[in-house]
């Protein structure tokens, strides 16, 4: 797993990235991101750097435009960050966020012949597996790379081949996206509510389960279980003994992308058949397995003959615990039975909300999103795409913070609902979901699940009550030793503390500055050899520091005031 460092520029590699992404960030105009975090010696450096030419043609771009170039030329780590800021209208502002969802990481391929050297280096001969390999890629990408290739029994697949030196790379920049956001969020007040050591602590974790092409297998062969016997949907098969952390092999299809009602009716498929099919596809998987293809746009769809659907790239996955399935659930309730107070109270179990949250005013604001788009009482004719960009809109404005797997539920279903209506405008996506949300009202009260979780609680209160006395001796045994101890948080304290410890910093050095002055004035007067002109040579020494002591300080004083 990656690890977060805190040393910035401790080793050659990291000196050399932090060089290259400042070159980047002062190349595509973001130095006023330097002024912010109080480095300006690096921003004068760095505009040197940049010509006046190159100025102007940044300055014709939008703040948006400017930052998809900028993530582009950044690399993978990136690029992947850049499509999943894209899902997060709670972190990024409307008009950076049009231009990241259109942010592409289709790159230049590599050659063939380093293609050739990771096959046979994570699989061994590759003339004795396959028959053929097309040289030619169907796809290349910035994680990885897609060839088209025959086994020796004359079977059709796919290699996915993970790019050289990518998990060198990643874990190198990680490191400093880790650094920096730490680093951010101390120096810049207004990302300090947004946490983004944690968002990049949770974007570490998601990148490593894209670039390990074994868990990719694993996702496969589990929604393969999910769906086995299901005509509807069609799970490539996985050539385990082709495959490894940095290689999968899968079978071939060949169908088309629905990518419009057009080329479906074209290829002699049905696109309303296709919507309805695909829509409750998603919703099975996210309120009956819990277990979701997370990145269901139509460049990663293929509808096959008797339209049949078949997913491809399964390196993001969404997950939900039975919990949060059935509070989405509730949180939809509440919406369509306009009862606001229940539909918050939902919504902020759903999500970690900040202390100081304005209860009423959340409430009113969830009543307007009610009366803006609930057409009327009845589920079928709420508005899903509609409801959820709003409820996005609602906790960027209040700083709720929403777990990843929950954003990329809300994601899926909105994308989901958007390809269905692209294929069938008079799809009704929230009518479908209304079946589900029944069963899991009626799940919920269930004898049998009442009788299971009465018997879980009450096993948990058993084990609980059977540790308090244990527990209660060790703190009186550690009271008797004096071992116990108590800690206190001071909050909001920082910046006094920090204000101190720069005054006394001052003050300190305006003494070691006098004693310095005074040292140096004695020795001249003594005339302590070796000299210089009759002048003892340690006490023009001194002076020399003492000035440059003063003049630092002056400096200092000058910047703060």
């Amino acid at each position: 797993m990656f690890k977060a460092i805190s040393n910035i520029g401790r080793t050659y590699q990291h000196v050399q990235r932090y060089s290259q992404i400042l070159t980047i960030l002062f190349k595509y105009g973001f130095d006023d991101l330097v002024h912010r975090m109080s480095l300006e010696h690096v921003v004068h450096l760095g505009l040197s750097l940049v010509s006046k030419k190159r100025a102007r043609e940044m300055d014709a771009l939008s703040r948006g435009q400017r930052l998809r170039a900028m993530i582009q030329e950044l690399g993978p780590t990136f690029i992947k960050l850049g499509q999943i800021l894209s899902t997060r209208p709670d972190l990024v502002p409307p008009d950076i966020l049009e231009e990241l969802e259109s942010l592409q990481d289709q790159i230049d391929p590599i050659p063939f012949d380093q293609i050739d050297s990771i096959l046979r280096h994570e699989l061994g001969d590759t003339d004795l597996l396959f028959k053929k390999i097309n040289r030619k890629p169907l796809a290349a990408a910035s994680i990885g790379q897609v060839h088209r290739a025959q086994l020796m029994n004359g079977t059709e697949v796919v290699i996915k081949v993970q790019r050289p030196n990518l998990n060198k790379r990643i874990h190198v920049d990680l490191q400093i996206l880790q650094d920096v956001a730490v680093f951010v969020e101390k120096r810049v007040e207004e990302f300090q509510s947004l946490k983004p050591s944690e968002f990049v602590a949770e974007f570490a974790i998601a990148i490593e389960k894209e670039v390990h092409y074994g868990l990719e297998a694993a996702n496969i062969e589990r929604f393969k279980r999910l769906f086995a016997d299901d005509e509807r949907i069609h799970v490539h098969q996985v050539f385990k003994e082709l495959s490894s952390q940095r290689v999968i092999t899968i079978e071939y299809v060949d169908g088309v992308k629905p990518r419009d009602a057009e080329c479906l009716i074209a290829a002699g498929l049905d696109p309303v058949v296709v919507a309805d099919r695909g829509s409750t596809l998603i919703l099975e998987q996210v309120f009956v397995h819990r277990f979701f293809h997370a990145d269901p746009h139509p460049g990663n769809l293929m509808i096959l003959p008797g339209n049949v659907i078949s997913y491809l790239d399964f390196g993001m996955m969404g997950r939900l615990n039975r919990n949060s399935r059935e509070q989405v659930a509730d949180l939809l309730i509440a919406i369509v039975e306009q009862d606001e107070v229940r539909a918050t109270d939902v919504l902020l179990r759903l999500v970690n909300a900040p202390d100081d949250l304005p209860m009423t005013r959340v409430q009113n604001d969830v009543a307007d999103i009610m009366d803006r788009y609930l057409i009327s009482t009845s589920l079928e004719e709420m508005q899903l795409g509609d409801l959820i960009s709003q409820l996005l809109k609602l906790a960027a404005r209040y700083r709720l913070s929403m777990p990843a797997d929950l954003f990329l539920l809300l994601k899926t279903l909105a994308m989901v609902e958007g390809v269905g209506l692209n294929l069938n405008p008079k799809l009704q996506m929230v009518e479908k979901v209304a079946p589900f949300i029944r069963e899991i009202k009626f799940n919920r009260w269930h004898p049998s699940r009442v009788a299971r979780e009465f018997m879980d609680t009450g096993g948990e209160l058993i084990h609980l009550l059977r540790e308090i006395p244990g527990e209660f001796r060790q703190l009186l045994r550690q009271a008797r030793r004096g071992k116990a101890k108590i800690e206190f948080e001071h909050i909001g304290l920082g910046p006094f503390i920090h204000s101190n410890e720069r005054i006394a910093n001052r003050i300190a050095s305006a003494i070691v500055l006098g004693s310095l002055i005074v040292g140096s004035s004695l020795i001249i007067l003594s005339g302590i050899p070796p000299t210089w002109h009759e002048i003892p040579i340690i006490g023009l020494a001194g002076y020399l520091v003492s000035g440059i002591m003063a003049f630092s300080m002056l400096l200092s004083i000058r910047k703060d005031s």
